[in-house]
């Protein structure tokens, strides 16, 4: 006896040509080139990174051969001694310049072995994905690698020892503080890059009261309120700036 041929109901599925990729593209990693004439923080810090999912596209030993190499391989992210030969003076920060003027798609973090004051604010004038940080920084690997993130994404950060060193200057210039205690607080987390959830959860209040304090800080300061990062760091160097 003839069976009767078997109804597969195939309504709702995908034929071959439309089936959807099992496997998402994979994202580009950020490419980065390293400059300072210490070959061994150097080679440290290009390890760190290929082994975090950077593309290491080269390293330099002093300014000449940064900007060449920058100029080559137009990388994500640049991460500058600012120090480096022939002086030792301030060849990585003018270095840093000049790539922000030509690549301004470049982020930018310069790395110093101590608090310089004038240089790091000069630099963080510039705009936003830049970042200061204190070379001391880079031994605690979870924490550099975020903020590595964060500016590549297009925050800027300042080293929180060189924001209790500004506001140590701006107490000596001018014993007459612009903000309250709790703001300038508040304002010192931003600078490091809190968010304000972040800021919140550091000072035991809700988020809320830290949108009114940063609310307060914008208006005092004269800036407009914006939730932009390079705004937040603005804020920080216009009130330790202010006379």
């Amino acid at each position: 006896m003839l069976q009767a041929p078997r109804v597969v109901d195939n309504r709702g599925m995908l034929s071959p040509s439309v089936m959807p990729e099992t496997a998402p593209e994979r994202r580009r990693a950020s490419r980065v080139v390293l400059a300072d004439d210490d070959v061994l923080l150097r080679e440290g810090l290009a390890s760190l990174l290929d082994r975090s999912g950077f593309e290491v596209a080269g390293q330099a030993g002093n300014s000449t051969e940064l900007l060449a190499l920058a100029r080559s391989t137009r990388p994500d992210l640049a991460i500058i001694d600012i120090r480096m030969p022939p002086g030792q003076a301030t060849e990585g920060l003018e270095a840093a310049r000049v790539i922000r003027q030509e690549l301004p798609g470049t982020a930018i973090i310069v790395l110093s072995a101590h608090v310089e004051v004038d240089e790091a604010m000069d630099l963080l004038a510039g705009g936003e994905r830049l970042g200061y940080l204190l070379k001391t920084r880079i031994s605690d690997v979870a924490e550099f690698l975020d903020t590595v993130g964060r500016i590549t994404a297009g925050a800027s950060v300042v080293d929180p020892s060189l924001v209790q060193e500004l506001v140590q200057a701006r107490r000596r210039r001018d014993p007459l503080d612009v903000l309250s205690v709790r703001e300038r607080e508040v304002l010192a987390l931003m600078a490091e890059g809190a968010s304000n959830a972040g800021i919140a959860h550091q000072i035991f209040v809700t988020e809320g009261t830290v949108e009114k304090h940063v609310r307060s800080i914008l208006t005092k300061l004269d800036l407009p309120e914006s939730a932009s990062d390079h705004r937040r760091v603005l804020a920080v160097l216009r009130f330790l700036e202010a006379r």
